[in-house]
């Protein structure tokens, strides 16, 4: 009962801080379009409003690590493996901004999707053959404004602790825009939030962002390569994350779910 409770405040607090936040965003995206293309702050600000959320949430406890990004107008493609919606509040306290490629359906939600847009984050319709490739087209325009792009290249959620194929396109782009991957490894924010369940869950979750790969002389026919380099890179990282999470055990996270 108590942990309903604190999942309809948590829920609360989401819709209450895209409430403040909208009008806010507003004027910064007003002040600020005129010299900031990659809308680089405005994209900031919608972030640190999915950090201000998991602050006012008592249920989750995360936290980040890794390579320091330098630079962050440095441009990278950025991929992460996909657990739950809580990756992105957790992803979103890394500091620097990056462009989300996310599902077209939340920028139709009232509120939320008008700030998606303005933050300049790009959708992508699963359902439609020319989606995809115009979403690609977006984030080589935000990786030309030197603004990075985050994807999620398993393109939904596993249900299991598998991390399911990666798909070609981020890989794609950061060969034909020449710029580095970024790999970045997720643990335990499927037990957040499940797939297929909006109901907050206590957990502790953390992500660590990996040293960047150099793309540097591939051509598209290195995409199979570097795709599966990246992915047992993450699947890697994912798993010592976990034992981290739990203290050392086996498998972590995910001991009880393979066998």
């Amino acid at each position: 009962m108590t942990e309903r409770l604190v999942s309809i405040w948590a829920w609360t607090i989401i819709v209450v801080v895209l409430l403040v936040g909208l009008p806010i965003m507003v004027v910064l995206f007003a002040l600020t379009a005129p010299f900031d293309p990659g809308r680089y702050a405005a994209g900031r600000f919608f972030r640190l409003m999915g950090v201000t959320c998991v602050k006012l949430n008592p249920l989750w406890r995360f936290r980040t690590g890794g390579v320091t990004v330098a630079d962050p107008r440095r441009p990278y493609v950025a991929v992460s493996n996909h657990e739950s919606y809580a990756d992105i509040f957790l992803i979103s306290h890394l500091p620097w901004e990056m462009k989300w490629l996310a599902k077209a359906q939340l920028f139709r939600i009232p509120v939320m999707g008008w700030i998606m847009r303005m933050a300049g984050d790009i959708p992508v319709d699963r359902a439609s053959r020319t989606s995809g490739a115009d979403a690609l087209a977006r984030c080589r325009d935000r990786l030309d404004k030197r603004v990075s792009v985050m994807i999620f290249p398993e393109g939904t959620r596993s249900r299991d602790s598998n991390l399911l194929p990666f798909k070609d396109g981020a890989f794609r782009l950061a060969i034909e825009a020449g710029v580095p991957m970024l790999p970045i490894a997720v643990a335990g924010t499927r037990y957040c939030m499940a797939k297929g369940s909006f109901r907050f869950r206590r957990a502790n979750a953390a992500c660590r962002v990996l040293d960047p790969i150099s793309t540097a002389g591939l051509s598209t026919d290195d995409v199979p390569a570097l795709r599966e380099r990246v992915r047992t890179t993450i699947d890697d990282a994912r798993r010592a994350l976990a034992r981290e999470l739990t203290g050392g055990k086996s498998e972590g996270l995910y001991a009880d779910e393979e066998g």
